[in-house]
């Protein structure tokens, strides 16, 4: 006989734990050997029983399933490590993805799905199994971009957000003021900002100031 792909389940809700094991339990080639309700509980049933397989859901009293993706992934790189969640937003795909996860299930699929999910976790652990991780990289793609300026742009600003005036940038850079009005404009215009304030404002909200800042000098 093959051998068991050996589960840890962990989970707050105890019927949601022996729903699970049921699930599992139909299924011969996988064993559920031991469940877990706290985070705290589900570190130590890791180390004590190196599963093949975890599957946590995200939200703990004392936690959340990240914290044990986290430290699973770093004792293991071969562990299977399956996220089940009722929270199944784009910000949590990616939180799983980056801590390490093998698969991102929602709580309201079929138990059938999360066995194929803690399967799919065995077989490949480092590759990341989500039904709506094309979805959220595509909305990820399509969001706001952050506005990208010139050096000569940050180099304007920096002296705008000093607050000196267009003939005092002009100088200082070399410019005629004709120049330094342009490219005024043009940082205006990603900026979507009819004047200095509003570009301080719309920098500061977009992170660049800082950087804008750092660079210019």
């Amino acid at each position: 006989m093959p051998m068991s792909t050996t589960v840890l389940l962990v989970d707050d809700h105890e019927l949601i734990r022996q729903g699970l094991a049921r699930a599992f339990e139909r299924d011969e080639e996988m064993t559920v050997i031991g469940q877990a309700g706290t985070v705290a509980q589900g570190l130590a049933a890791f180390s004590t029983l190196s599963p093949d397989v975890v599957v946590t859901d995200l939200q703990m009293p004392d936690g959340t399933g990240l914290d044990i993706v986290r430290a699973a992934r770093r004792q293991s790189e071969t562990v299977g490590l399956v996220v089940l969640t009722m929270h199944a937003g784009d910000d949590q795909i990616f939180a799983a993805l980056e801590a390490g996860a093998s698969a991102f299930v929602g709580k309201n699929s079929k138990a059938s799905e999360v066995v194929g999910a803690a399967r799919h976790a065995a077989v490949s652990p480092r590759t990341f199994l989500c039904s709506g991780l094309s979805g959220a990289m595509m909305r990820r793609a399509a969001g706001p971009k952050t506005p990208q300026l010139s050096t000569r742009e940050q180099e304007v600003f920096g002296l705008l957000a000093e607050g000196l005036r267009t003939s005092e940038i002009a100088k200082r850079l070399y410019l005629s003021e004709s120049t330094a009005k342009t490219h005024i404009a043009h940082i205006y215009q990603k900026l979507g900002a009819a004047n200095r304030a509003q570009a301080l404002v719309a920098a500061m909200r977009l992170g660049l100031l800082n950087e804008v800042v750092r660079d210019s000098f």
